[in-house]
């Protein structure tokens, strides 16, 4: 919700000068090292204006409805030619409706096809407006168990699969899974989500397997990452439960 610092230190050459300009002391350097104290850091974005190497940068921008429609609108010839779209992807447009709402509004205006990808996860009222102006809704269900959802994100599921149902019944909907092996991958679990999505009318179902590009992002922006012993499931994995699914008589895809 907010703009970062994205520290890479292979690049950083130790010159101090973020170290000079912090106000609030977050950065030290020494011989060996240059140290951020993301828990004192206001995020004012000093030393990353002053890196003469990039080793902090700044990632995340502010943009207007304005500022995004000119890029939607430079590729609106390959939207027109292919078929597609624009679509607002995670984080999560429920976490900035307004904004979400009159970009989705400006985007029909001007006749281009408008997909979310959402968790659910929020009030319904807010989803519903962001419905009035969205084509496609590609909604992600991590798992039918509420115990096993509350385990794997904080959350019980029955808020998220109850907005599934009211969003299912409004707009043309895709369920999509991320595929995490030992977590949500077992045959009873997907042909959980598969009875799901064929009783709220969903169109397709689409298996989004596990990867793990997003360590080295992790590292950077100083977070931890907690999935490291997960493995990236097979190809003949994602296979078997894509025909779970399929078996079910849905239609199914994998990664997309």
């Amino acid at each position: 919700m907010y703009q970062e610092i994205v520290a890479n230190d292979l690049r950083c050459t130790r010159c101090g000068r973020c170290q000079q300009v912090c106000p609030v002391n977050a950065i030290v350097v020494d011989e060996t090292a240059r140290k951020l104290d993301r828990g004192l850091c206001n995020r004012c974005l000093e030393c990353a204006d002053v890196c003469p190497t990039g080793a902090l940068a700044v990632t995340g921008q502010w943009m207007t409805v304005d500022d995004v429609m000119q890029e939607v609108a430079a590729d609106g010839l390959f939207y027109q030619n292919s078929g597609g779209g624009v679509t607002l992807s995670g984080g999560d447009p429920i976490q900035q409706p307004e904004f979400a709402v009159d970009l989705l509004k400006t985007c029909r205006e001007r006749g281009f096809h408008t997909a979310i990808e959402t968790s659910g996860y929020g009030e319904w009222s807010i989803l519903e407006g962001l419905l009035e102006y969205t084509d496609l809704v590609l909604y992600d269900v991590k798992h039918m168990d509420p115990a096993k959802h509350r385990e794997g994100t904080g959350k019980t599921n029955e808020l998220i699969l109850e907005n599934a149902r009211k969003s299912a019944a409004k707009r043309r909907l895709w369920v999509r899974v991320p595929l995490i092996p030992g977590y949500n991958d077992s045959e009873e679990n997907l042909k959980a989500t598969a009875r799901f999505a064929k009783e709220i009318g969903a169109t397709k179902v689409s298996l989004l397997p596990y990867h793990a590009w997003g360590v080295s992002k992790f590292a950077k922006l100083g977070r931890q990452f907690t999935m490291e012993n997960v493995a990236t499931p097979t190809s003949e994995h994602v296979e078997r439960c894509r025909k779970i699914v399929q078996d079910a008589g849905l239609m199914t895809a994998v990664g997309r």
